[in-house]
């Protein structure tokens, strides 16, 4: 590799992961310009973070969000950087590293970071498309394609890894089973009835578990079709994912003669047998362990990288360690032991099945050694902390297991955490390695008073967030008094809240987006994808008639109105009033499939025709065959409203108490076309069996022989919200007057993107009722202001665009790739 004579020593890492360059970045701090520094990285990628990978298969986090260190960090810290090319040998004698490439590198220092491979059962089917591990980008990206373009998933392992690789592709839609060699689950981390419980409630979200289950073959001819376990039973799948477990990556040291046993055996300096080799991360050995979660690889780096600048008393020590689970509404924390491993320890147990709540704490000699909790994890940092510090909690013996508050009652320390007396090295973010020292010295460096600036700083809190509390609470020690916890601001761009701008906007009479943002003075004067919408949206909510919808500050599905699928294409839904259809819409139905070649009519679940596969420039037509047959848009795409179901009610049904269906059309023709913070669903259920499932939708009507139950905030989905009740009443006109006025109620109030359950349990039911139920001229004007709004609404786009609105969305463009 040709360079320019450069006279400061080099130092050469293999592994551009999170383990290598977290000891790149501790070095530059401790000696800044001291080395020469090349990386080579085995992945085409950047530095990203591994932990959050299942929250990019989960959906809650995209690639660049995972990034830790972009290529622009490594420009600015003159680190050259090699991606995608493996290094394949280390000469010790030349102290030369040879990569894949044909690349040969010098060094003076040498850093392996190799990590750890996949454990890879020998069993047949390895090999097999449609099986791979889940460790990296590239890996995600398999797993969602499979995702996209099949339905059935077996994941082979019920660790951490094994549990989250489940939950993400449940998340993608993917029918789930999981494998597991133990009969419990997680079974190094919790206890077997923390372990059972976590299975219960994973059951309950759609997962399927095959505990104590050998896998015995993947099957399949062209690609993977299923597993068979060894005692005979087969589990269907398209894609099966290896989660077992991991063993450091060892090759290159192996063959270096390096010494090796289960990892490179490294020293307290974190030097290996050589000395101008060190190693740090999932491939090391140390004191007899090896390492798979991150907080001690964090450590190590800091060990390594002072080790690197001269500093001969630098020592890495092993710590207790905690472990928690990534998985939306699943609380579990666990550090030490599991149980007790003598007659002499103490196990003590709290156990609550109904609100599923468990919580063992582990004592040996008046001290806490081991901590498992489920459906609470509150004092799990307490519990590690108490563990770390080994202090004597026999006087808190019989209040330890009910938490902190309750066990320093009456004692002379602060339920509350004492941030003074924290040591400076405290780990308070583990998926970044930030520990309090950092934190705090950080914040009173830069003068940061906001969690937003401390996360841009310091990126603590800044991934999962489960810390963020913690960070908030030294946020608050460091500056020397209270600090009110950041309202939810509408974005970045600015500090103001929702309600502030909405209130602003009418008392202030802003009627511009500009306007807006130069009362508020907004840090960007152009706003963002984040408060753009939001924006538009409460200006055509405050000044309908007024104010002109601003179509670029709409989603791209607002924009040309069809749902945009993965291949490209757009899926067309017109609207099916209260479920009905006719033969003449049918038949417009068939004759635009037929004509456009549309490849898949489906039937929806919210009781209408989804035309799926439609290519951009041919929607105007399609729309167009539907208008004639006197269809209007759906609305599918939109945020607000979209259905309201109904079942056939007393016209047909033997148990019909009143016309559902005929109701649900009015309810229907009343709302649609109306803009709203979120999407809407409604339903009209003909009598108490609720077939039309109107306790799960944004407002439902479920029909008595008394009248009408009208009922509110219910949500279907991943997390089912159940309706609150509003009130009953006796006739269909009263129900379309407080349908009219929740709507607005909710149109006026709510936060953009907030649905109407997460609504009302902000600001609870019992306001709504006093709004809308209590305040009769109030709820009257609400249904009049919801009218006036609705003259400007119920305009049918397709409509307006098969007569030439917006040409420009439907034009092919030229050379349009769709991968």
């Amino acid at each position: 590799m040709n360079m320019t004579f450069d006279p400061r020593e080099h130092l050469v890492v293999i592994g551009n992961g999170m383990a290598g360059m977290r000891t790149v970045e501790e070095l530059l701090k401790l000696a800044p310009g001291r080395f020469r520094i090349t990386v080579l990285g085995a992945e085409p990628h950047v530095n990203y973070n591994r932990i959050m990978l299942s929250s990019v298969l989960a959906g809650d986090k995209t690639v660049d969000e995972i990034v830790i260190n972009s290529r622009e960090w490594y420009t600015q810290n003159d680190i050259t950087l090699i991606t995608g090319d493996a290094v394949t040998r280390i000469d010790r004698g030349d102290r030369m590293v040879h990569s894949a490439s044909g690349l040969s590198v010098h060094y003076d220092l040498l850093l392996v970071a190799t990590g750890s491979k996949p454990v890879a059962p020998p069993i047949p089917g390895l090999n097999l498309p449609g099986v791979c591990a889940f460790r990296d980008i590239a890996d995600v990206e398999t797993m969602l394609a499979a995702s996209r373009e099949h339905r059935r998933a077996v994941v082979i392992g019920g660790g951490l890894l094994g549990l989250e690789a489940a939950w993400g592709l449940k998340q993608r839609g993917m029918t789930v089973a999981l494998v597991h060699l133990m009969p419990t689950l997680m079974e190094r981390q919790l206890d077997a009835a923390a372990g059972q419980m976590l299975q219960r409630d994973l059951d309950g979200r759609g997962i399927a578990f095959f505990t104590n289950g050998q896998t015995e073959e993947i099957v399949g001819k062209d690609r993977a079709e299923g597993v068979t376990l060894a005692d005979g039973r087969f589990v269907p799948a398209d894609l099966v994912v290896l989660a077992i477990g991991i063993r450091p990556n060892i090759d290159l040291a192996k063959n270096a003669q390096l010494e090796v046993n289960r990892g490179i055996v490294v020293g307290d300096d974190m030097r290996t047998s050589d000395p101008t080799i060190f190693a740090v991360g999932e491939c090391v050995e140390h004191r007899g362990n090896v390492f798979g979660l991150v907080a001690p690889i964090w450590d190590q780096a800091k060990v390594c990288a002072a080790c690197m600048a001269g500093d001969k008393n630098a020592l890495f020590v092993s710590r207790d360690i905690s472990t928690s689970l990534k998985i939306t509404g699943v609380d579990v924390f666990s550090a030490g032991a599991l149980c007790a491993a003598s007659e002499q320890d103490d196990e003590i147990t709290l156990r609550d099945d109904r609100r599923g709540m468990y919580k063992k704490i582990v004592l040996r000699d008046g001290r806490l050694v081991g901590a498992v909790l489920y459906g609470n994890v509150t004092d799990g940092q307490w519990y590690l902390q108490l563990m770390r510090d080994k202090q004597d909690v026999s006087a808190l013996r019989d209040r330890l297991v009910f938490g902190k508050a309750l066990a320093l009652v009456g004692a002379s320390v602060s339920a509350e955490p004492d941030y003074a007396s924290m040591p400076d090295d405290a780990q308070i973010c583990g998926c970044n390695g930030v520990c309090k020292g950092t934190i705090v010295s950080t914040i009173q460096a830069r003068k940061l008073t906001s969690l937003s600036e401390v996360r841009a700083h310091t990126k603590a809190s800044a991934s999962c967030g489960q810390c963020t509390a913690q960070v908030e609470g030294l946020l608050a020690f460091a500056v020397g008094g209270a600090v009110k916890k950041r309202k939810k601001t509408v974005c970045e761009c600015t500090d103001a809240g929702h309600d502030e701008v909405r209130q602003a906007i009418l008392a202030e009479s802003l009627k511009t987006m500009e306007a807006v943002r130069d009362r508020f003075g907004w840090r960007n004067p152009e706003g963002c994808a984040k408060c753009r919408p939001a924006l538009n949206y409460y200006l055509l909510c405050a000044w309908p008639g007024e104010y002109a919808d601003d179509a670029q500050s709409r989603f791209v599905n607002e924009r040309v109105h069809a749902n945009i699928q993965k291949d490209g294409t757009y899926s067309v839904v017109p609207r099916m009033w209260g479920g009905l259809t006719n033969p003449k819409e049918l038949r417009a139905i068939a004759d635009v499939t037929e004509h456009f070649d549309i490849p898949t009519v489906k039937v929806t679940g919210g009781q209408r025709i989804d035309l799926l596969g439609v290519k951009k420039e041919d929607l105007p037509g399609v729309w167009k065959v539907l208008n004639e047959a006197g269809m209007v848009s759906g609305h599918a795409y939109a945020k607000g409203l979209r259905t309201v179901k109904t079942c056939v009610g007393s016209e047909w049904c033997r148990f019909g108490t009143q016309d559902s269906t005929g109701l649900g059309v009015k309810l229907e023709k009343l709302t649609w076309g109306s803009w709203t913070p979120h999407k809407t669903k409604m339903a009209v259920s003909g009598c108490p069996r609720n077939c039309a499932e109107a306790t799960i939708k944004d407002m439902g009507v479920v029909c008595v022989e008394a009248g009408y139950d009208l009922v509110v905030g219910g949500n279907g989905g991943i997390e089912v919200r159940v309706t609150d009740q509003l009130v009953q009443v006796k006739t269909e006109e009263e129900v379309l007057e407080y349908a009219a006025a929740f709507m607005q109620l909710y149109r006026e109030e709510a936060h953009y993107l907030e649905r109407t359950a997460p609504w009302i349990e902000r600001v609870g039911v019992t306001y709504v009722k006093q709004r809308l139920v209590e305040d009769e001229p109030g709820r009257k004007a609400l249904q009049a202001r919801f009218l006036r709004s609705q003259e400007v609404a119920q305009v049918d786009p397709w409509d307006e665009r098969v007569k030439g609105a917006e040409a420009h969305e439907f034009q092919r463009l030229p050379e349009l790739a769709v991968s």
